[in-house]
């Protein structure tokens, strides 16, 4: 009889003990009962024979998880405090049934005959990334950073090494696909959450026998078992969906650049609009200007977040040039909030301690936490008033407005709540590019690497909000997201950028000058904020708000005792409940995050939830 150390995939528990008349090989995965249920784990170790009794391992199957894929769950366990179970959980294991010899055998591949011409800086750049093992291609949009991704892609293949391609999930569009497929062919897997399992399968199959040789998609394309693994480049690096908000609450490309290191292989960082932390850790190369000779003119407009006379005077303009327009606004629904004006009363969600948005189209409030649905009440809940507004302009809102104002105009809306399908995006995204669509409505989703041609507007709104959050990063995103959303305009022909701010001296003195801004931004967060401090954000959430509170001032106490790590506050959070558990939140500060996960192991409590490096502060 042997003895195996076995921890349950996606588990929150430490490992158990179970028996085994086989030798198991560390790493593969088995089905063992846990409590009449029949579950998936991994063998960690083999153990001594422990003095309680154990049961016995129920199933061995053909999937093994590498030594490096266990090394990196050992660390996003400790580093993220979670367990080695739920770290593997985010992993796809090897399939011990595809040989090595049939990966080498695939592996002696024919260079493909390039059709990729750099120019000379593209080159210069390519050179400079090749000579770091960790760099940043800060390139301005439009100035060609995929081409050089895509020549180091083609070098790997020809010398027998595998790629993967990280992408935020929102940029996964089909003109990145098309452009890899016609250039890779069948040697490229695109890998998102919107495939079929049949589509998974196929793309999985791909990459066990070896005929993938590039590998994009969004995080979790990360964690897909490839062999002989030569680049890793995480484009858009700046992006927030790189970070997971459910356990294990890992960054992507901070796991990139430690995969980097664990298979000592180069990792390249990509973006028009870099975060601080990147630009102030690694060597970077600068790529400016673009391969578009058409000009863009910036108006800013002093105005509270509407569809002002200028804009829709603009947008009739750009209909009567039979030219194109995008509208940014960082809402979805048709407002964000329905508030009284007799009392202030805004509708909450029952369940969150968040105002309710409206959307027209299904008659309802939607909560964008929960999902919880009620229909739009025509009085105030408190004090019985017919005088309820909505306030702050949303998309689905933005459409109806500029739809009934220009009535032959073909108004599209472009967001999580009109795009739900990759199919769906693909179609609206060849419905513009055909000049089927006029005018796009979107959030986000706009400025992800989509290509616009023929683009001669671009109007944003909900600059200020952004700039105003309660997030250190608040002057960074939103200069970013600025950056990003003009940067699709402007390509063919000459542009306008209509910008609804009240801060234009801010946005207008870095629009050509993210570096300066950069620089600058330095010398804000120097001494408080990363990337000079590490910040853990401490959650305490539980039906009995009682319960989530004790918790927080008993951590609070246990961590006011830890001289290398200071509390920075701590109190309920700014979204006070959501699905009807209430929450609470301590913030961290420390000089090394080495400290702050040795103060969390000492002090840690029953409903601690840990976030390092947070992104989320409202």
């Amino acid at each position: 009889m042997k003895f195996y150390n076995i921890s349950l995939l996606g588990s929150p528990l430490e490992p158990f003990t179970y028996n085994s008349l086989q030798t198991i090989s560390i790493g593969t995965r088995v089905s063992v009962n846990v409590r009449n249920r029949i579950l998936n784990g991994v063998v960690l170790l083999k153990t001594d024979e422990p003095e309680f009794k154990t049961l016995k391992v129920i199933e061995i199957s053909d999937f093994i998880y590498s030594k490096k894929q266990i090394e990196l769950a050992r660390f996003i366990s400790t580093y993220y405090v979670c367990s080695v179970g739920e770290a593997l959980g985010v992993m796809t294991p090897f399939s011990s049934s595809t040989s090595e010899e049939v990966e080498l055998e695939n592996n002696i591949t024919k260079p493909l005959h390039s059709q990729i011409e750099l120019s000379q800086k593209q080159e210069e750049a390519l050179v400079f990334l090749k000579t770091h093992k960790t760099s940043l291609l800060f390139g301005d949009t439009g100035s060609g950073k995929t081409e050089i991704y895509m020549k180091y892609f083609e070098e790997m293949i020809a010398s027998a090494k595998r790629s993967i391609f990280l992408m935020p999930e929102i940029s996964l569009t089909p003109q990145m696909s098309q452009r890899l497929e016609h250039h890779f062919g069948e040697a490229v897997v695109m890998w998102h959450s919107k495939l079929t399992p049949l589509q998974k399968r196929k793309a999985l199959e791909k990459i066990y026998n070896g005929n993938a040789k590039i590998i994009a998609g969004p995080r979790s394309t990360l964690f897909l078992p490839v062999n002989d693994l030569g680049l890793i480049v995480v484009d858009e690096e700046h992006d927030d969906s790189y970070k997971s908000s459910s356990r294990p609450r890992y960054n992507a490309r901070d796991i990139a650049i430690y995969m980097g290191k664990l298979y000592d292989v180069p990792v390249v960082l990509g973006s028009a609009t870099p975060s601080l932390n990147s630009f102030t850790k690694f060597p970077y190369f600068r790529l400016k200007g673009g391969f578009f000779s058409a000009n863009r003119e910036f108006i800013y407009e002093k105005s509270a977040e509407a569809l002002s006379p200028l804009i829709l005077q603009s947008l009739k303009s750009t209909l009567k040039a039979k030219d194109q327009s995008i509208v940014f606004l960082p809402t979805r629904a048709n407002f964000k909030y329905l508030i009284c004006q007799d009392c202030g009363h805004t509708t909450q969600c029952v369940f969150c301690s968040i105002g309710m948005s409206i959307h027209q189209k299904s008659r309802a409030l939607k909560c964008h936490y929960c999902n919880y649905t009620q229909a739009i009440p025509q009085v105030c809940s408190e004090c019985r008033s017919p005088s309820l507004v909505s306030s702050r302009l949303g998309t689905a809102e933005a459409v109806k407005v500029i739809s009934e104002e220009f009535v032959d105009a073909r108004v599209e809306q472009f967001d999580r709540d009109a795009i739900t399908t990759a199919s769906k995006l693909k179609k609206a995204l060849k419905r513009f590019n055909d000049n089927e669509t006029d005018i796009l409505v979107g959030t986000q989703m706009l400025s992800k690497g989509h290509d616009y041609h023929g683009v001669t507007l671009a109007v944003v709104l909900g600059m200020d909000n952004m700039l105003n959050m309660s997030d250190y990063r608040a002057r960074e995103k939103a200069l970013s997201s600025l950056i990003q959303v003009s940067g699709r305009s402007g390509r063919a022909k000459n542009a306008k950028v209509l910008v609804q701010s009240f801060n234009e001296e801010f946005f207008s003195a870095y629009m050509d000058k993210y570096e300066e801004f950069l620089e600058e931004e330095k010398i804000y967060r120097q001494d408080l904020y990363p990337p000079y401090k590490k910040l853990c954000r401490i959650l305490f959430s539980h039906k009995n708000g009682a319960k989530a509170q004790e918790q927080m001032r008993k951590m609070q106490e246990l961590l006011s005792h830890e001289s290398n790590v200071e509390i920075v506050g701590f109190g309920k959070c700014a979204v006070e409940r959501i699905s009807d558990k209430y929450r609470f939140e301590i913030l961290l500060r420390s000089d090394k995050s080495t400290d702050i996960i040795k103060a969390i192991s000492r002090c840690k409590v029953d409903l601690a939830e840990v976030d390092m490096d947070p992104i989320e502060f409202g």
